[in-house]
């Protein structure tokens, strides 16, 4: 089965361009079997996605799977994916620290996976202070994206080679918001994958399904580097900012989950 495992749409992103139902219907017609959506710190593309399966707008023989970019303090962008009758509201609250965000998603049986860790600026974990000061925090993630199509080919090969130096699964995705970026960057699995439960048991090697091999078709026209650069300044400007109104209810939810949660493990 063919999947794009790393997806922003127009409903979820404020980077985003592309409906969720566009966006499924071009992998659709493209061969792919399913995506990914991970939105930057929101599940609103997926929550449209359940919205038209209400009203019996889907797309045959297509799978929509729930997921997030989360935003974490410290540790750069982060694939989170939790199995499917997991809600953690603490997941749309970005500002996380690395540590406390993995543990979390693991008591959940959730995975994470470090986004394009050679790409550009805070965006990857390998240009943060937390990973020059300790690069074994590396060993918290459950796989690495190893082809990104919106990185160099440099970056995608550096990203391969840190999951190799760690034995972690590496998975493909194209990060696309704009529908030109669609079907760029896949990942392939040998087994049937419907569900969250499926993506996660594959990705940690459990049972019979397993990724078989990963790759990145088309790649991306890069944009001039002052203007990335602009992008990743005003990114990180919009960032710290919803990092500070999200406080209160961050700390809110986190009190929740040690409550609720947490003691019961």
């Amino acid at each position: 089965m063919k999947y794009d495992l790393h997806c922003h749409t127009k409903e979820g992103s404020p980077d985003g361009s592309i409906k969720i139902f566009d966006f499924a219907a071009k992998l659709k017609s493209l061969g792919y079997s399913g995506m990914l959506v991970t939105d930057h710190d929101t599940y609103g593309g997926y929550r449209m996605w359940t919205r038209l399966k209400a009203q019996g707008k889907t797309i045959d023989d297509f799978y929509v799977l729930k997921g997030i970019e989360y935003d974490t303090r410290d540790g750069g962008h982060v694939i989170v994916v939790l199995p499917d009758d997991a809600k953690c509201p603490l997941l749309e609250r970005r500002g996380l620290k690395l540590e406390h965000l993995a543990r979390i998603v693991h008591i959940y049986g959730g995975i994470i996976g470090a986004a394009h860790p050679y790409g550009n600026g805070y965006f990857a974990i390998t240009n943060t202070n937390l990973y020059k000061k300790n690069k074994n925090i590396i060993r918290l993630f459950d796989f690495i994206e190893g082809n990104n199509a919106g990185v160099t080919e440099e970056a995608n090969w550096r990203a391969k080679r840190l999951a190799k130096r760690y034995n972690k699964p590496t998975t493909s995705g194209s990060d696309a918001h704009r529908a030109k970026q669609i079907g760029t960057a896949y990942t392939q699995f040998d087994n049937l994958i419907t569900c969250n439960n499926d993506l996660i048991k594959a990705i940690k090697g459990q049972g019979e399904a397993k990724i078989i091999s990963h790759f990145s078709t088309d790649r991306i026209v890069f944009m001039n580097p002052v203007i990335i650069q602009l992008g990743i300044i005003g990114y990180w400007i919009y960032n710290k900012f919803k990092v500070l109104t999200n406080t209160f209810a961050r700390r809110r939810l986190i009190k929740d989950l040690k409550e609720n949660h947490f003691t019961k493990k």
